[in-house]
């Protein structure tokens, strides 16, 4: 997760929302990510996809069962269905999310039975430190 922060923070100082994630694999980061969306212009540069995108080309596969995802805030349902569809096993993330969250706070796609993966869920680690990066960005 302290990477995950770091990451967040470097998103912060380019413009974006101050979020960042790493995809780990037997014990090694194999993705990192963090914001983009402003910085590429792209809706989808979301830290998660980003990492995600970044750990299945250095696996060589879409697969990413055996996977940590680690990102400083809970997915939104974008990122969260990016993350049941490569089949990670696990996610873990800092701050709730009261208003896009996806695993619990407005949605729970990862744990909705009706797909046909659910990852374990590991929410609230560094959360404070998560949300005072996320409080500072947008001023409150």
């Amino acid at each position: 997760m302290q990477r995950a922060l770091e990451l967040a923070r470097e998103a912060a100082a380019g413009g974006d929302v101050p979020v960042g994630a790493v995809v780990v694999h037997d014990g090694s980061i194999i993705g990192e990510g963090r914001n983009v969306r402003e910085r590429d212009a792209d809706p989808t540069g979301h830290a998660e996809v980003v990492a995600l995108r970044e750990a299945a080309r250095r696996l060589g596969r879409w697969r990413l069962d055996g996977c940590t995802l680690v990102v400083s805030l809970e997915p939104c349902t974008m990122c969260a269905g990016a993350l049941v569809a490569a089949r990670v096993d696990r996610l873990v993330f800092g701050a709730w999310d009261d208003k896009a969250g996806a695993v619990g706070s407005l949605w729970d796609v990862v744990r909705d039975r009706r797909l046909n993966h659910r990852p374990e869920v590991v929410p609230e680690v560094l959360a404070p430190e998560s949300s005072v990066l996320l409080r500072s960005f947008f001023g409150r």
